[in-house]
């Protein structure tokens, strides 16, 4: 029996969670798995992961999906995804990202789809919202979570977290990693001039949303102190987002920040990069540090979600805490010391490589649908559910 599934993401911007529903919709074997994938508008801040990088991947588009919460909008995207459901019929509605995981298991539940799964691809727990909005999130993620059969964290410590604030329980989470494949790199010199960088200069690369969560300013500032130390450095900032006017107008840098916005080809600014610098208030499990380890290049990040989980302090990157004479410390050792650059960045490519592959996120997922398959009948056994 071939299996039904309707996935709903808020928006495919550029970013982790795009980046795994596409792997996903790719992936999942076409003799198991008939997919629908419900998505709604980037925000005008924003670049359209579809549109940039997986025009081949189907998308129905839900206008009033989007990220920011309106109740009229929301109510109308609500009614969308039940008729949707409705007409399709899906064994497993699977939903990603906040607002799409709380519209997408309600409607999931009006039209009395069998089986729902939400991935946290990250939580909002802290550093989005105020103390009261925060509990609010947390009371509703608690009730969704009782009329949800299987819950997905994308590490361990997100999984933790959430349990810690009553979200769910124990034997309903699956820990499923992100997992990719990045496009081979060019060379160090091609990638320079490619990006108008200069061959001889330390450079080190920010990769991600340019927004308050993802702390832009707190890299600018790191900056500044590891210039002082090592004043031939530059530094790249690859994204865009609703703070990257102001970062523009002034970073304090003297030409030595360049900002890239989004690129397609991210493979050729880490293949610019010595280290890769990360430095967000919170985080799931970061796609940039797991492409950054592909290409070889070591990380210097702040140990929050379950960022750890992809650098091992000490062997493929340094962690710190929220500190800025911490993190330009970390910065300015690597980028003195081109040896241990070396050892990190090779023992990062093999250890992302094996453990954060395209292939086995999209293996995990589909033993994922088929416990649910078998657990419900629709499958015999396991092994009848599990070719590919």
């Amino acid at each position: 029996m071939r299996l039904r599934i309707i996935r709903v993401i808020a928006r495919m911007n550029i970013g982790g969670p795009a980046l795994q529903v596409s792997a996903l919709m790719r992936g999942l074997n076409t003799e198991y798995f008939d997919q629908r994938l419900f998505a709604g508008s980037v925000g005008p801040d924003e670049a359209d992961y579809i549109e940039k990088s997986a025009t081949d991947v189907a998308v129905s588009r839900v206008p009033c999906l989007g990220r920011a919460v309106h109740p009229a909008d929301d109510l109308r995207a609500l009614r969308e995804l039940v008729a949707a459901m409705r007409r399709f019929r899906p064994h497993i509605v699977h939903t990603h990202t906040a607002k799409a995981g709380a519209l997408g298991r309600i409607a999931a539940a009006t039209a009395r789809v069998p089986a729902r799964v939400h991935t946290y691809h990250g939580h909002l727990l802290h550093g989005y919202f105020s103390p009261w909005k925060t509990r609010l999130v947390v009371h509703a993620e608690r009730r969704l979570a009782r009329g949800t059969d299987r819950l997905v964290a994308v590490g361990e410590r997100v999984r933790d977290e959430l349990l810690a604030a009553g979200i769910g329980r124990t034997e309903q989470y699956a820990v499923v990693p992100p997992g990719t494949l990045l496009p081979s790199p060019p060379e160090r010199s091609q990638a320079r001039r490619l990006l108008g960088l200069p061959q001889d200069s330390p450079v080190v690369a920010y990769v991600g949303r340019v927004t308050q969560i993802k702390r832009p300013d707190r890299f600018l500032t790191v900056a500044q102190e590891v210039r002082r130390a090592v004043p031939e450095a530059h530094f790249l900032m690859c994204g865009e987002g609703d703070l990257g006017p102001a970062l523009r107008r002034d970073s304090g840098l003297d030409g030595a920040l360049h900002h890239l916005g989004w690129r397609t080809d991210v493979e050729t600014v880490y293949a610019a990069a010595d280290v890769v610098l990360l430095t967000s208030d919170n985080e799931g499990m970061p796609v940039s540090l797991i492409e950054a380890g592909q290409a070889g290049v070591p990380v210097v990040a702040i140990d929050v979600g379950s960022v750890a989980e992809v650098v091992r302090d000490g062997e493929t990157g340094l962690l710190a805490g929220p500190h800025v004479p911490e993190l330009a410390r970390h910065t300015v050792r690597l980028l003195r010391d081109p040896r241990l650059r070396h050892d990190m960045g090779e023992r990062a490519c093999s250890w992302t490589t094996r453990r954060f592959g395209a292939e086995r996120l999209v293996d995990d997922t589909h033993r994922l649908y088929a416990s649910i398959a078998v657990g419900r009948g629709w499958w015999p056994t396991p092994t009848e559910g599990e070719g590919k």
